[in-house]
Order: structure tokens, then sequence, then C-alpha cells
């Protein structure tokens, strides 16, 4: 047993390491990704506004007028508050303002009864609140010498509901295959998923974690090798970029740790 633990004891000196070195990079970084997907879909509002108001009116016989008042919304309330996320401008309306376009497009495009979709969204529920959590540290450390009296709970659970939501994203890459590499990846991921659940070895598990999206969705997802005229360009690209918002989602879990409500946590009382 001392071997593996001298391996993980290197593996978490390692990432410490990347993360002390990258600690100004990782929240600019992750909240960079983490906007990717509502910034790629509010272009596509622009670029495809008509095509987008012909599908809202054909999906729902809404007619023009509420199809237009759908991609109008979708373009300036995802536009918006990446703007707003990316400036750390009031960060809490940004956050309910990108989750509303959530829920709204898992209505209008039957997100519901898709369960791939459906668990992708909740890990990008996720990450966003995850951002409120970051947010909440930004501004507790503005009165850093005034006791907290408990508000750091909501804090904590953001940073809890958050984890929990990230890793549906993985479960939607579980494929039950008889392939030696798959069978790897479903072992590996679904260990990764319940260390980042529970709060043990956090940063090392979001890291890795990072690290095997990033590969999987370079190698599932190339939408660029796609031409332009055929269907699956866009599918590729939405699940691309949907992605790697839940990457930053991950990464935001790197910069902050886990939160209070963890065992990494509950281990320093130990």
């Amino acid at each position: 047993m001392n071997i593996p633990n001298e391996y993980l004891a290197k593996t978490e000196d390692i990432a410490d390491q990347v993360i002390r070195k990258g600690k100004y990079v990782l929240p600019t970084l992750a909240r960079l990704c983490l906007i990717a997907t509502f910034l790629e879909d509010g272009l596509r509002m622009y670029f495809q506004w008509n095509e987008q108001r012909e599908y809202m009116d054909m999906s729902w016989g809404c007619g023009k007028f509420l199809a237009t008042v759908f991609v109008i919304v979708n373009l300036f309330g995802q536009l918006g508050g990446c703007v707003m996320v990316m400036g750390r401008l009031k960060v809490e309306i940004a956050c309910g303002l990108l989750f509303f376009i959530v829920v709204l497009q898992t209505v209008a495009y039957s997100i519901l009864w898709d369960i791939q979709f459906l668990l992708r969204n909740l890990a990008l529920i996720g990450a966003l609140l995850l951002v409120l959590a970051e947010s909440r540290v930004e501004g507790r450390s503005l009165f850093a010498g005034v006791p907290s009296l408990g508000e750091n709970k909501p804090k904590n659970v953001m940073q809890l509901a958050g984890r929990c939501l990230l890793v549906f994203m993985f479960i939607t890459l579980i494929r039950f295959e008889l392939s030696f590499l798959q069978i790897v990846q479903d072992i590996v991921g679904s260990i990764l998923m319940v260390l980042v659940t529970i709060g043990y070895k956090t940063k090392l598990a979001a890291l890795t974690l990072v690290l095997l999206l990033t590969v999987l969705n370079l190698y599932h997802n190339a939408w660029w090798t796609i031409p332009a005229y055929k269907p699956l360009r866009d599918f590729l690209k939405y699940d691309f970029f949907q992605t790697l918002s839940v990457i930053g989602g991950l990464l935001m879990i790197v910069s902050l740790g886990p939160g209070g409500v963890s065992m990494d946590e509950h281990k320093k009382k130990w």
C-alpha cells in the first residue's frame, strides 16, 4: 500500500504546483470556458436569426412574433450574461439570467424528454452555481475582519450542489461497450465522479477530470472536421461547447476547492 500512496502523494504535489502557478489565471480561464456554450449559442442566434425563428415557429406553432421574442431573449440574455460574468458585474443577476436561458431552452427544445441533453443541462446549472459561489467568496474578502455569522453556509451549499450536478456530464459519456479503452474510461470516470461528489482529493480529481474531458471532447466532438453543410456539424459543435462549459465548472472547483461540505474539509478537523 505504500507504493500507491507515494505515487498519489507525488501526483498531488504536482497538481498543487500547477494550481499554485496558475492561481491568477485559473478563475478567468474557468469563467471563459464556462460561458463558452452561452457565447456560441448567442452568436448562433445572431447569425442564424431566420433559421432559429422559423424552427421555433414550426416546432410550437407560436407565430412569428413569439418566435422572434424567443430569439431576442436568447440573443441578448446569453451575450449580456457572458459579458457580466467575465466582467464580474452583478454576477448574481448574470447567473440568474443564464439559468433562466437554460430552463427556457430545456422546455423550448423539448430537452426534458431527452435524458442525455437534460443531464448535460443540469451539469451546466452546476457550473453556474460554482460561479455564484466564487462571487460570494470575492464579496466576503472585502470584509475580512468582520465576523461571518454563518453567511458562508449558502456558499458551501452552492459548492456542494455544483459539484453534484457537474458529474452528470460524465454520466452521459459512460458507454456499456466491450472495448478495453471504453471500460477503462468508464471505471476511471466513475471513480473521479464519486471523488468530486463527496469532496475527497477534490482538486486532484477535478483536475484529472478536466484533462480527461478535454481529450474526450476534442476526440468525439471535433466539429471543425465536418463540412458546414452537414447537420452533424451543428450537433457536434453544440456538444463541444457545452462540454467546454462543464470543464469551466471543474476548473472553478480546482480554483475554489470543494467548500465546507466535503470530506477534504472535514479531514482538517480530524
